[in-house]
């Protein structure tokens, strides 16, 4: 058992500090509004972004950053990833010297085209063996309901994953081990954009075989500017991978694919947004993902379709049809 602090109440967030609680672990979790949190210690349910499912008792709110983070020996944030660095100056000096940072966020910072746990070392002067990633096929409801579901647990110092590895299987959630941080993280952050192609897919009225052709080369894309910066391309195969592009492609439940559907019937980027309270992450991380794969010379024709398509100089029959027009080469080029 650990004393826990998760940093983020929103759908995800409030999952995982579900796992760790069902895990036997004290959870203390942040939240951005004071409301929410006095909504979740008197009903211990969230019902801004998880209404009707109750909370273990191990989990008790809290606005107070200091409050949430005392004593904690894992740290989880699950903040927007655009919203991290902002949040982590002013929550740095909050977190123990020791703990062990958890990102559970899937993202490319905008302006510096850094990892989460880039940005996390950078900021808290944490060393690798400190920070972790847990990705995976992982919709929080699913996860909340405590449907059966498994995971990666990342760190480059493979005897802390496998510490963190202990504190949050349970009964229906599986995590598994491993060292590819950056793999992991990639794999995380472009499959929210290749959610959105397929959801644009669906809402133009295209059936499975073209989401299957955006899905396989959605992956192919991301194994390429994966080998480029250091990930293990076996990584991609797995359950950070293949896995959580699947489950992102294919549920309603995903934020990405819902928002690229809307897109796809015919609706703006500002139109859907103002129609959800959740952060899609893959509207601004296709413009960091696609200037990543630039600098390291690694083609990349979604994310690219994608970014233009967010960025309003591509409609989405466009997309489609350009992708389709480009020029015919090898499957493994």
């Amino acid at each position: 058992m650990a004393q826990t602090a998760v940093m983020g109440a929103g759908s995800w967030g409030t999952a995982f500090a579900m796992v760790l609680a069902d895990a036997g672990n004290d959870v203390r979790l942040w939240g951005r509004r004071p409301e929410l949190c006095e909504t979740i210690n008197a009903k211990h349910e969230n019902s801004d972004y998880l209404p009707g499912i109750a909370l273990p008792k191990e989990i008790t709110a809290t606005h107070d950053p200091a409050e949430a983070m005392a004593g904690a020996e894992i740290v989880v944030l699950a903040v927007p990833s655009q919203q991290l660095r902002d949040n982590l100056v002013s929550w740095s000096e909050h977190v123990p010297a020791d703990a062990v940072i958890v990102s559970l966020m899937k993202g490319v910072e905008l302006g510096t085209h850094k990892r989460m746990s880039e940005v996390i070392a950078e900021i808290t002067g944490a060393g690798p063996e400190r920070i972790a990633v847990v990705s995976g096929p992982n919709l929080a409801r699913e996860i909340a309901n405590r449907e059966p579901a498994a995971s990666v647990v990342a760190c480059e110092d493979q005897g802390v994953a496998e510490r963190l590895q202990k504190l949050c299987h349970t009964a229906s959630f599986r995590p598994y081990s491993m060292t590819d941080v950056v793999g992991c993280e990639l794999a995380g952050t472009a499959k929210n954009i290749i959610g959105l192609a397929v959801g644009v897919c669906v809402g133009l009225g295209y059936g499975d075989n073209t989401k299957a052709s955006v899905i396989t080369r959605g992956l192919a894309e991301t194994a390429r500017l994966g080998a480029a910066i250091g990930a293990d391309p076996v990584t991609f195969m797995g359950l950070a991978g293949m896995g959580d592009l699947v489950a992102t492609c294919s549920s309603p439940l995903s934020r990405n694919r819902t928002f690229g559907e809307k897109l796809g019937q015919g609706m703006s980027v500002e139109e859907v947004m103002g129609q959800t309270s959740q952060v899609a992450e893959g509207v601004k991380s296709c413009v960091s993902v696609s200037e990543l794969a630039k600098l390291h010379g690694v083609e990349m024709p979604i994310v690219e379709h994608v970014a233009a398509l967010i960025a309003g100089e591509m409609s989405p029959d466009e997309l489609v049809s350009r992708l389709i027009s480009r020029q015919a080469k090898p499957e493994t080029v």
